[in-house]
């Protein structure tokens, strides 16, 4: 668990670099770091230069914090994330949202590769995420409140804003992409989830799953800011295809689509 004053230490660092307020914000999931490319004058911060930041230790997270401009808008992107299962505690997961609080980001993207569970989608597809299902006992909430953030119940009924996610899926209106929305099933991970698994998932309500973003999501709705997640199916869950499951498949999927969803969210960052 992360103090106050290193949560401010580390905000301060990156207004020393960057010099600016950005009031979006977005973190790029497994696969996803193309969209970094589309960043224009931009200014990379490595992970590790940040005073008490975390270090991404997985494959496909550049583990860099970028700013500059995606069309006319100011962004701050987190290419590469952190998960429960590298090591860390859900306590220490409420960092990166914490600090773009504290450099004034209002409103917050969350990408991420996830397995499709609804057997409707398919690999390719973009589901928005209307809501998510965590049954770890953990939260990054966990322990003293942290009142210069929120409060210490904060409401969870609209955690994914329905505002964004209604421009979500009128920027979709004409494109190419397949447009799901659906409910996003956080496991811990690492190992892929079971077919059985995958069956309760299923019962559940789930439409696809992963390992990340429901902390971040949690963190932010804590600190009162507007969230967007938006899930790339990059495979089809255990046991539906009766195949194993590989991170190869969730790379090479996510590089096959990753332009045309680079674009699509910059047509979102353009309207927000």
């Amino acid at each position: 668990m992360f103090t106050y004053q290193e949560m401010q230490e580390a905000s301060d660092y990156i207004l020393n670099n960057i010099g600016d307020q950005p009031k979006l914000g977005i973190i790029l999931g497994s696969a996803l770091g193309p969209f970094a490319e589309e960043i224009e004058n931009k200014v990379v911060i490595d992970y590790t230069e940040i005073p008490h930041f975390l270090k991404t230790t997985v494959k496909g997270h550049a583990g860099k914090l970028i700013y500059g401009n995606v069309g006319d808008k100011k962004v701050i992107c987190m290419s590469g994330r952190f998960h429960y299962y590298e090591g860390y505690d859900f306590e220490q997961l409420d960092l990166p949202i914490r600090i773009f609080k504290l450099l004034g980001v209002e409103t917050v993207i969350l990408t991420n590769a996830s397995g499709g569970v609804n057997v409707e989608y398919k690999p390719g597809d973009i589901m928005i995420i209307s809501d998510h299902i965590k049954l770890m006992g953990a939260s990054p909430l966990r322990g003293p409140n942290k009142d210069e953030f929120g409060p210490r119940y904060p409401d969870s009924t609209f955690i994914y804003t329905p505002e964004l996610r209604e421009i979500a899926l009128q920027c979709a209106e004409g494109s190419d992409l397949t447009i799901h929305e659906g409910v996003y099933m956080y496991m811990p991970g690492p190992q892929f989830e079971t077919p059985a698994e995958i069956r309760a998932i299923r019962i559940l309500g789930g439409d696809a799953v992963g390992m990340s973003t429901v902390t971040e999501a949690i963190t932010a709705t804590h600190c009162g800011m507007k969230v967007l997640g938006l899930s790339i199916i990059t495979n089809m869950a255990a046991g539906i295809l009766n195949r194993k499951l590989t991170d190869e498949e969730v790379y090479e999927t996510g590089k096959t689509i990753s332009t045309r969803f680079s674009e699509y969210v910059k047509k979102i960052i353009e309207v927000l």
